[in-house]
């Protein structure tokens, strides 16, 4: 019998990220702050995956070490079947079309000498071999798809307004035709208003062009509307990894429970969720405690916590949570990483 599930068009499996540290006078290694430490997760083709947590977790630094744009410490990350963290700069840069990145602010991503033709037609120059009037049109066509008037196509960045130069970005990023795009908080450095636009425009061009995104986001009302699957991370893992309804619905981490109840719900006629207030301050990630890395704020701490580290793993159908609370559901695998989570993923995807 033929398995339907699709194979994921994104697949990382223990991704680290260390970023060293070094002192004294002599500047010698002493240490390394774990940005990033021990990630697994799966991306569908033309599926939404939410990352979402405090500042500092680590979630622009997973999006960055997605698209290389870091060298990785450790794990691997296979995009469309290649995995990135091998590949030569030159096949990198061959890959490069694939995989794209939509930055957290327009302003500070955007060339303010170059005009808009030329920002938005700076890959094509780079990695298509068109003529002058092919690459002309292709621009009018992907400001026509972001909703930018052509006649702004010689104005620079700093004659537009904050949504519009976010309109560039992702024009930019989508001129290469790819099918993965990490959009690192695109919509946090924009008004209230021009939010959902942003929002909006990124869902049509998904259901037109059949793209695939990592959403990275702290704002969690507009990750429920845009995502179909949500990881919430924590000092540089992932705490838990569900569904979007079934998450936000009934959280079972601890952290994620407390995330969420920060949560405004607009229906007064809904009951609104306890607010939890989550006591003391966020480890730092250059020396995270022993055992799990919320052991220090979790209300609900065993003594096991603090002394072993919990691996995510599945407590029900499709969802993937790291916590003690769960190790003795008959799912939960007791030793976790790369090789389990391929095991779990097996009845996450069907």
């Amino acid at each position: 019998m033929l398995d339907a599930t699709p194979a994921p068009l994104v697949k990382v499996r223990g991704l680290k990220m260390y970023f060293p540290v070094y002192t004294g006078i002599l500047r010698r290694h002493t240490g390394d702050v774990k940005a990033v430490d021990g990630v697994s997760f799966d991306i569908l083709q033309g599926e939404t995956l939410g990352l979402v947590g405090e500042s500092g977790c680590g979630k622009s630094t997973v999006g960055r070490a997605l698209l290389r744009l870091y060298d990785l410490t450790g794990g691997s990350v296979e995009i469309d079947g290649e995995d990135i963290a091998k590949l030569s700069p030159e096949a990198l840069r061959k890959k490069r079309p694939t995989m794209q990145m939509v930055f957290q602010d327009p302003q500070a991503s955007l060339n303010p000498r170059m005009t808009l033709a030329q920002i938005v037609g700076e890959p094509l120059v780079e990695h298509a071999d068109l003529s002058a009037t092919d690459r002309d049109a292709r621009i009018h066509q992907l400001m026509d798809q972001v909703g930018l008037n052509r006649r702004f196509a010689n104005r620079f960045p700093h004659e537009f307004s904050g949504g519009q130069r976010q309109r560039i970005g992702i024009a930019r990023a989508l001129a290469l035709n790819p099918k993965f795009i990490v959009c690192d908080e695109p919509i946090t450095a924009l008004d209230v208003s021009i939010q959902a636009q942003v929002v909006n425009l990124l869902e049509d061009l998904q259901d037109r062009l059949g793209l695939t995104y990592l959403f990275i986001s702290h704002d969690l009302s507009m990750v429920r509307h845009i995502a179909d699957r949500v990881a919430v991370m924590y000092l540089g893992r992932i705490a838990e990894l569900s569904p979007r309804d079934a998450l936000y619905d009934r959280p079972l981490h601890p952290y994620a429970e407390a995330l969420l109840s920060a949560v405004n719900e607009p229906d007064p006629n809904l009951a609104r969720r306890e607010r939890i207030i989550l006591q003391g301050d966020v480890p730092s990630p250059a020396k995270p405690p022993k055992g799990c890395n919320f052991n220090t704020r979790c209300p609900r701490v065993m003594d096991i916590c603090r002394s072993v580290k919990p691996e995510l793993a599945q407590v029900e159908p499709g969802r993937l949570v790291a916590c003690h609370l769960y190790s003795n559901i008959p799912h939960a695998g007791s030793t976790g990483g790369p090789e389990v989570y391929e095991h779990l993923q097996q009845g996450v995807n069907t």
